[in-house]
């Protein structure tokens, strides 16, 4: 079948099991040729292939509201519904997204980039359709990972009171990037050896639903059917939510899918569809992935499942950066300990919980958890180090608020993935922390320029006694082994190619630094260079100086200019009077797309060329 000539999923309805299998690996195939060359989440999109077909077999989208939880594992869904012609622009500027996104499509009736959402919003679609007296299903897809988070367990509870018609389809594999974790992840493995009561409800409502008389018996059975199902299978946490329980189904038996799916659109009520799936079914290198490597991925070879993009020598991720960094603190400090929300591979941790096993812990997909956990570890004399992407970060606002800087307590937080993260989009580009964080008392907030200075803020960090985050953006720098840490001031700005003859002085922050200095000192510009490797407490002393030589300032941030370094000098200078000639870079009051980050800074005139142009008009 030609994939780019699919329009909508009802030519589904007219296809027999076989041809439906046979569909299945097509689009197994076209999604590892594809993700091979535009790089994006490949394990999760191969495990629910037949689970997608399934869905919307059995349902009618876009009536029909069928959506995903983080939505990272609906390229299947985008194919069959029209979109597999747009896949060469896959996660790129101004093309498909690899999230569901509602300005795509019709069959699109959520966007999430974070995980927990579908629940909560499910149970909203459900009740305003029956508030307008509507009768479409509500399918929500949620992964095993993401079930056990706070936000699902709050929804879990209304919707098992509220009672309304939904259906749950409990995606189960046993993976969220990795391997889960939790009390909650051994008792689904209980539920995936109990068969019985389904198969036996599923027989037993076929074969009494064929006349009236049948139906009422069915019905006269509730009782023997309860006393059946404690005896024979654990619910678990959903008989405790008062849900309607079916399954486990296998998640690859398109057959036995559609079945499941029919009874369970019968039913009146909440009611769970456990399906066990594999991630990374039907590509060898992502079905033994048990880390999160091919959780989301880059381009790669297909034959080899090798990366077409290998770290050059002397080089690491920033992750890894920090993460040796971490290694080296804890190696003199026995307190320190490691903490992370489902994120050992992606920050780059393994080593660590390898290393310190009795002093690291994956608290799975539960930021708010693992902050005030790590404020109970800090609290009882321990230093703990909170590894969390940025954009995850948003989820424990209150927690870092309430729980560690109103306390006043010395947690490392390790913002990792800071700033535009390319491909992922909107809801992944770490861009709010510094406007969400420095508000807050205690606080110190930092980011480094390079792997020495981030070195130099860890020793720092855990010299001292208040909360301290460094934050730190996706990609790789040079990085030699065994940094030795030189003390740092906290709220001091380096200055670099200062002359009492510069005409110019531009403040930044991060890798743009070195990348203006390199510039500046190549081209033999008469430009001072500022590092603001501290967004609070900031350089008051040096903003001061600055503003005695009255020249042209620039400001070039790559983050939110709301609540930013500009906007903290801005606040200084206005609360004493001082006056400063400054200009401003930065991202305005607005959501950034996926893409590559320059593009995304040229589409906004928050690139380097924009701001030396800018630098260049003062030269004149």
């Amino acid at each position: 079948m030609d994939l780019t000539k699919i329009q909508n999923p009802e030519f589904l309805k007219t296809m027999t099991v076989p041809e439906m299998n046979e569909l299945a690996q097509e689009i197994r195939v076209f999604l590892i040729n594809n993700i091979s060359k535009t790089g994006g989440h490949l394990a999760s999109n191969l495990g629910v292939v037949e689970l997608t077909i399934a869905l919307h077999y059995v349902f009618n989208s876009p009536e029909d509201k069928i959506f995903f939880d983080v939505g990272h594992q609906s390229y299947t869904h985008k194919i069959l519904t029209g979109r597999a012609k747009d896949f060469p622009m896959l996660r790129q500027y101004e093309g498909l997204s690899g999230f569901e996104k509602r300005r795509e499509s019709e069959h699109d009736v959520w966007e999430a980039g974070h995980s927990s959402t579908s629940l909560s919003a499910a149970l909203g679609m459900a009740v305003a359709r029956d508030l307008n007296h509507e009768h479409y299903d509500v399918v929500p897809v949620i992964g095993d990972g993401a079930l056990g988070s706070g936000m699902s367990m709050e929804a879990l509870n209304q919707i098992g009171s509220e009672k309304r018609k939904l259906i749950i389809i409990f995606n189960d594999n046993n993976m969220s990037i990795s391997k889960n974790v939790g009390a909650l992840t051994m008792g689904f493995a209980k539920m995936r050896a109990a068969k019985t009561y389904n198969e036996l409800k599923s027989n037993m409502k076929t074969s009494l639903s064929k006349n009236e008389f049948g139906k009422v018996m069915y019905r006269g059975l509730k009782n023997f059917k309860d006393g059946i199902k404690e005896q024979v299978i654990d619910t678990g946490i959903f008989g405790d939510f008062n849900l309607e329980y079916m399954g486990p189904v296998d998640g690859h038996n398109i057959r036995n899918l559609i079945r499941v799916l029919t009874v369970a659109k019968e039913h009146d009520g909440p009611v769970v569809v456990h399906v066990m799936t594999q991630k990374g079914r039907g590509y060898t290198p992502c079905e033994r992935d048990t880390s999160g490597r091919w959780h989301g991925v880059g381009p790669f070879d297909v034959a080899t499942g090798t990366s077409l993009h290998e770290t050059p020598e002397g080089y690491k991720s920033w992750s890894k950066a920090i993460a040796d960094d971490l290694e080296d603190e804890a190696d003199h400090n026995d307190d320190i300990i490691a903490i992370t929300p489902a994120m050992i591979t992606g920050s780059a941790l393994e080593h660590f919980f390898a290393k310190y096993p009795d002093r690291s812990f994956d608290c799975g997909i539960a930021e708010e958890h693992a902050a005030t956990f790590a404020a109970g570890l800090a609290v009882s004399g321990k230093r703990p180090f909170l590894s969390i992407y940025s954009s995850f970060l948003q989820r424990a606002y209150d927690q870092i608020n309430h729980d560690i800087c109103r306390m006043d307590l010395p947690v490392v937080i390790g913002i990792d993935r800071a700033g535009l993260v390319g491909g992922d989009g909107e809801t992944h580009h770490g861009v709010f922390d510094i406007g969400l964080l420095k508000p807050i008392p205690n606080i110190i907030l930092s980011q480094p320029k390079d792997a020495q200075e981030a070195r130099d803020l860890m020793a720092a960090a855990f010299a001292q006694p208040h909360p301290f985050a460094i934050r730190y953006p996706k990609g790789e720098i040079p990085c030699p082994e065994h940094l030795t840490p030189n003390p740092v001031k906290i709220g001091s700005w380096p200055v670099y190619h200062d002359d009492s003859d510069n005409k110019v002085i531009v403040l930044s922050y991060g890798p743009e630094v070195d990348k203006i200095l390199d510039k500046v000192t190549i081209n033999k510009l008469p430009v001072t260079v500022v590092n603001c490797r501290f967004f609070k407490p900031i350089d008051t002393d040096l903003i001061q100086q600055i503003a005695k030589r009255n020249l042209p300032v620039i400001v070039y941030e790559t983050d939110m200019k709301e609540g930013g370094v500009a906007a903290s000098i801005l606040e200084y200078l206005s609360d004493h009077r001082i006056e400063l000639n400054l200009t401003r870079f930065g991202i305005g009051d607005e959501y950034m797309m996926q893409g590559a980050n320059n593009q995304l800074r040229k589409s906004i005139g928050d690139d380097l060329n924009s701001l030396f142009e800018e630098i260049n008009s003062h030269l004149q």
